[in-house]
């Protein structure tokens, strides 16, 4: 799981009205979360097992356990672990009883939900529930770190990419200009405190300084195009929702509260809490500004 989360439902009824209101509704609650909802549909095992061999990556595998004549299930269970995707969390329903009766030598990371009365509000808010606890278990604060470092690092790439592209395109020495005066000015400053530090023996401030991140000239790169093609500037947004953040976050301190057994990353410097909703509205700008990239990128070509 990154930024998309990928659902596998299979169900010979999965067009029925009933099913597509709940992922409908699965949707938008993932969208809620601020997640990318990818939902692919099939209807029977061959079609399961072909999907699944192509992409692989999936979240939660949502299915009727009773397909194939009751021999669905089991089909899955062997099927999945059988690929060592033993990390995919699958979610069986069925109205018939043969759900209480399976046994296994290890459920872990396996849901069973009995469908009585054709009651499909308490199937979705089950749906609901089990995809809540996997994002839960995704929000361990450590592997947000990780994902985050990564979906912005991919932005910085796409930046560089969309300059590439438009300087071999266009006249750019507006371009060129701006991110040359801006390194020429920050290694000028850089050399004048280095030379100032070692005349004064002053170690402590060197260990201070705060590491160039290549992200910045990019920017003012991306900055100069965005206004020389007549779109709405978002850089200024950028730079404090990803890249100041990204800085912080990089260097944030791991913190476990002993009484609460609460676990967090906070900036020491700044005092910022990297909480889960601190990681919920990460999650929103990265998405705001990868759509900004995206849109930037498609009207240069």
């Amino acid at each position: 799981m990154k930024l998309d989360y990928n659902i596998l439902w299979v169900d010979d009824r999965i067009k029925e009205r009933p099913f597509q209101k709940i992922l409908g509704e699965t949707k938008g609650f993932l969208l809620d979360q601020y997640f990318n909802c990818n939902i692919i549909e099939a209807e029977d095992f061959i079609e399961f097992v072909e999907i699944f061999s192509k992409k692989k990556e999936f979240d939660i595998i949502i299915t009727d356990y009773s397909l194939n004549e009751g021999t669905f299930g089991s089909q899955v269970i062997d099927f999945i672990r059988d690929s060592q995707h033993n990390f995919t969390e699958i979610f069986f329903y069925s109205a018939n009883d043969n759900v209480k009766d399976v046994k296994l030598f290890s459920n872990n990371r396996i849901t069973f939900f009995q469908l009585t009365g054709g009651d499909y509000k308490e199937l979705e808010d089950e749906i609901l529930a089990v995809i809540n606890q996997t994002i839960k278990k995704f929000q361990n604060i450590v592997a947000m770190r990780g994902m985050i470092m990564n979906e912005v690092s991919n932005l910085d790439a796409q930046m560089l990419e969309i300059v590439q592209i438009y300087t071999s395109k266009t006249e750019h020495q507006n371009i060129v200009d701006r991110v040359l005066d801006e390194l020429i000015s920050f290694y000028k400053e850089k050399l004048e405190k280095s030379e100032k530090y070692k005349k004064n023996n002053n170690f402590g401030k060197v260990l201070s300084e705060p590491i160039l991140f290549s992200s910045s000239q990019r920017a003012s790169a991306i900055e100069e195009i965005a206004d020389s093609i007549g779109i709405t500037n978002f850089i200024n947004e950028f730079r404090i929702n990803i890249i100041k953040v990204r800085n912080e976050f990089a260097h944030a301190v791991f913190v476990k509260d002993d009484k609460t057994g609460r676990e967090y990353f906070i900036d020491k410097k700044d005092g910022v809490d990297f909480n889960e909703d601190k990681c919920k509205d990460i999650r929103r700008n990265i998405n705001i500004h990868k759509r900004n990239l995206d849109n930037l990128q498609s009207k240069i070509g």
